[in-house]
């Protein structure tokens, strides 16, 4: 008896000394910054401008804009997922650019050699000053369109929540970090160990934009079941693209593109923000 309470607490120590060892290096654990941009060229596919953005608690951080070809026409304010930095979304970009959409990508505190760490509120920092930007030089609240990548994707929805622009698209987006947590970790005590948990499926009520989420069936980083349940707690008008096969980086392999465009181009989505 006295031997299987030594081992009981042998177990109970060595749980509790991984669940404060994961505690305490959970960002690291939840964002990957790629913080060298390498060549400091824009890469030549991208026709765009390096913007330097201050934000509202002081630091001042780096944006690529690639305007559009109408000065009404509409525009990405992109924010990106928790790995690499935005050279990395320059295909994107470049896609949306050469059929006349402006594009906007907006990188992070600590990720393309801005500096600070990244933070959950941190990046709400960084994108709200994208978006003001944005407002206050041009360009009007109905041409934006919020686009979201991962956990980024927990970043479009707060500002769609702030702002309320007229389009939303979410790729490979998730209910909450802490559901993708603990769908990894599900022998830690997510719920009561996650900082940044970027609670999206509970902003929705407040959120009467239209919606476009795309996910692929096998995402092994965010399950395809995290983003139908936040599309199902979304208002309508709203549209889930299943990408079959797809995995979590690769879906512009699957011709999301022009299904995003169609989607940007049906007659609901158009007009003046109310």
């Amino acid at each position: 008896m006295i031997v299987l309470l030594r081992f009981a607490l042998i177990g109970l120590l060595i749980y509790g000394v991984i669940v404060l060892a994961v505690y305490l290096c959970q960002r690291s654990i939840q964002y990957f910054p790629e913080r060298d941009l390498g060549d400091p060229k824009l890469p030549e596919a991208l026709q765009a401008t390096v913007l330097k953005i201050k934000t509202e608690d002081g630091l001042e951080n780096i944006a690529w804009f690639s305007p559009p070809a109408d000065k009404t026409a509409k525009v990405f304010i992109h924010f990106h997922g928790n790995g690499g930095n935005i050279s990395n979304r320059a295909a994107h970009a470049a896609f949306y650019q050469k059929l006349g959409y402006g594009f906007m990508l907006c990188e992070y505190r600590g990720y393309g050699g801005n500096p600070g760490k990244p933070t959950e509120q941190g990046l709400y920092h960084e994108a709200r000053a994208c978006v003001n930007y944005r407002l206050d030089n041009g360009y009007r609240l109905d041409q934006l369109v919020f686009y979201g990548e991962s956990i980024g994707s927990g970043v479009a929805v707060q500002m769609a929540l702030e702002f309320q622009p007229r389009r939303l698209v979410l790729e490979a987006p998730f209910s909450s970090a802490a559901d993708v947590a603990k769908s990894a970790y599900g022998f830690l005590p997510v719920d009561m160990m996650m900082l940044d948990r970027f609670d999206s499926i509970d902003k929705f009520a407040g959120i009467k934009t239209s919606l476009l989420v795309i996910h692929g069936t096998n995402d092994r980083l965010v399950p395809y079941r995290l983003g139908k349940k936040l599309f199902d707690k979304a208002k309508h008008p709203k549209e889930f693209i299943t990408v079959q096969g797809g995995g979590h980086n690769n879906l512009y392999d699957f011709n999301v593109g022009p299904k995003v465009v169609e989607w940007l181009e049906r007659p609901h989505n158009q007009g003046t923000q109310k």
